[in-house]
């Protein structure tokens, strides 16, 4: 293994076409999709006062930031594919790498997929008059789904310039849409209502325990700020360019987050929001009517998208990374002999994919994915811990405040998957995900650690 932090590029037929706008479009439009337009009514439900609602927002936000100034500091020193696979491997070895890739094949980026791409069928069939709530719609929201899937994976496929065009363009498209709706809500709504924000922490509306599991939805709207990371082989001038780009992309969507939130209270009291599944397209119903409802809908078909084509961009990265290593099949560290793209890698998430969003729905899809994913985001933001002792260490950026703010991302994670274990209505869906997590323990010894001998 390289601890070199001049890493060379594992895989030369991967081109680095990603500059610094691009790469910041990569991570802004994996991370805004689904969430910031879903969650709310779920979060408000758990936490039914203005003081809490906006404080786990803010909470996620700082997790995000602290996960996010870690990886810039991570990823310039590793500028690899596979991102945050890199990490876990140089810091804590082939088992734990191995183990982040098992996860990855069977939950997490299915999961992923398959709830963003959910939501962009479930917003298609309301644009053309459809309840999605109903059957026969309600099935065909699946199938819509899958064919999202397909779609974006053919662009991914056909080149990475591609796969960046529709990243810039819907990235374009989904911020400017939320802000366009968070203008009219403090120019029209706001003088209209005062707001909704007093009284700010009602009686009952906050606990501990529902604080740790609204921040699990909180986190799945906040997710992507390390997506940017699995792509770092095709990202120019990484050293300098994927640290800035990072930070900045992660900061932009913090502060549209907390916006929007503050415009939907501007616009809706809580118990409002917290009956809306679409609370965007309610806040723009009310302050200009019908056309507001098209509108929303078809920024957030934009922007799930935009998301859906960010994973495709970015995860099948870390199965290639994997298969690049003798982690997986050789085969998947294919690279198209025309489109410069890991083809075979591509082809396996998008499959994954088709299948978890045919049979599963949206809220088992989300949860599984949060789950899954924050043991491995902690895993790779400590390695720094471990990265820093040695002396060929050398990244162009250190995170500031050091080591306070991967401890934090770390003792964070902690609380997460800890209230998840002890409340009663998540503790065996969060055992048995840790518990597929862990089968891929006895799959490696079985598999790639007993052929090469290595811990």
């Amino acid at each position: 293994m390289s601890t070199s932090s001049a890493v060379p590029d594992r895989s030369p037929t991967l081109k680095r076409q990603l500059g610094l706008w691009s790469a910041v479009a990569v991570l802004i439009g994996s991370t805004i999709g689904s969430g910031i337009f879903r969650s709310p009514a779920g979060i408000a439900d758990k936490l039914p006062g203005p003081g809490p609602l906006m404080a786990v927002w803010i909470a996620g936000g700082l997790f995000a930031l602290c996960g996010a100034l870690t990886l810039a500091e991570l990823s310039g020193a590793f500028p690899e594919t596979g991102g945050a696979y890199v990490f876990i491997r140089e810091g804590w070895g082939r088992l734990a790498a191995f183990l982040f890739g098992w996860a990855e094949l069977t939950l997490i980026r299915a999961a992923s997929l398959g709830a963003i791409s959910t939501t962009f069928a479930e917003y298609l069939m309301r644009v053309r008059g459809y309840d999605p709530s109903l059957e026969p719609y309600r099935t065909y929201v699946h199938y819509v789904a899958a064919v999202a899937i397909l779609l974006a994976a053919t662009f991914n496929y056909v080149g990475v310039r591609w796969g960046s065009l529709v990243q810039n363009l819907t990235t374009l498209a989904k911020y400017g849409g939320l802000l366009f709706i968070i203008m009219l809500a403090f120019a029209i709504g706001l003088p209209q209502t005062g707001g909704h924000y007093t009284p700010a922490v009602p009686e009952g509306s906050f606990h501990i325990a529902a604080f740790g599991l609204a921040l699990v939805s909180v986190l799945w709207a906040f997710d992507g700020w390390a997506d940017l990371s699995f792509v770092a082989g095709e990202v120019k001038d990484p050293r300098r360019t994927l640290p800035r780009a990072i930070i900045i992309g992660t900061v932009a969507v913090i502060v549209i987050y907390l916006l929007a939130n503050l415009a939907y209270l501007a616009v809706l009291p809580v118990e409002e929001i917290r009956r809306s599944r679409l609370v965007a397209a309610d806040v723009a119903e009310r302050l200009i009517g019908a056309p507001g409802v098209i509108f929303v809908a078809l920024t957030v078909m934009l922007s799930t998208f935009g998301t859906l084509n960010g994973t495709l961009l970015t995860a099948p990265r870390i199965f290639f990374a994997m298969a690049d290593d003798g982690l997986f099949f050789k085969k998947v560290a294919a690279v198209h002999p025309r489109f410069h793209t890991p083809y075979v890698s591509i082809l396996l998430t998008t499959g994954l994919g088709v299948v978890f969003v045919l049979l599963r729905t949206f809220e088992q899809l989300a949860d599984t994915f949060v789950t899954a994913i924050v043991p491995f985001y902690a895993l790779a933001v400590a390695s720094i811990f471990v990265l820093r002792k040695r002396a060929s260490y050398d990244p162009p950026f250190r995170v500031p405040l050091y080591p306070i703010v991967p401890a934090l991302f770390i003792l964070a994670t902690c609380f997460l998957l800890g209230n998840a274990l002890i409340d009663p209505t998540s503790r065996w869906p969060t055992m048995a995900v840790l518990g597929i997590i862990l089968l891929g323990v006895p799959v490696y010894y079985l598999t790639v650690g007993r052929k090469t001998g290595e811990p």
